[in-house]
């Protein structure tokens, strides 16, 4: 069956970096498009990035665009987010899924937390 298994997150500063992985099984890896969803607290999920099985086609949602990276390594199945230069309204519950529905993602991993120190 599908599993994602997500790891990475933390605590960090703000400006700090942290790099998410989401390890994949029981699908098509190379196939298939991929994502990242954050949700922060009392807010609604938000579709962060997603790429193609061959990571030419990206996109970002624009609160984020110049400072998180998505990429993926299919030898690996193991797609990946960088988040650089952090800000206090990253703070959220991150999971990567497989196969967007409009609104979440029909397969999704365990969620991993970003949280800011100070």
């Amino acid at each position: 069956q599908v599993q994602l298994v997500e790891s990475g997150g933390g605590s960090v500063q703000p400006g700090g970096s942290l790099r998410l992985s989401c390890a994949a099984s029981g699908f098509s890896f190379s196939n298939a498009w991929m994502h990242w969803v954050r949700q922060a607290p009392g807010k609604g999920l938000e579709r962060v990035s997603y790429i193609d099985g061959s990571g030419t086609s990206i996109y970002y949602v624009p609160s984020v665009k110049g400072r998180f990276t998505i990429s993926r390594d299919n030898a690996k199945k193991t797609q990946y987010l960088q988040l650089n230069r952090l800000k206090t309204e990253d703070a959220a519950m991150y999971y990567c899924g497989y196969i967007w529905k409009s609104t979440s993602c029909e397969y999704r991993g365990q969620e991993t937390q970003v949280t800011g120190s100070s």
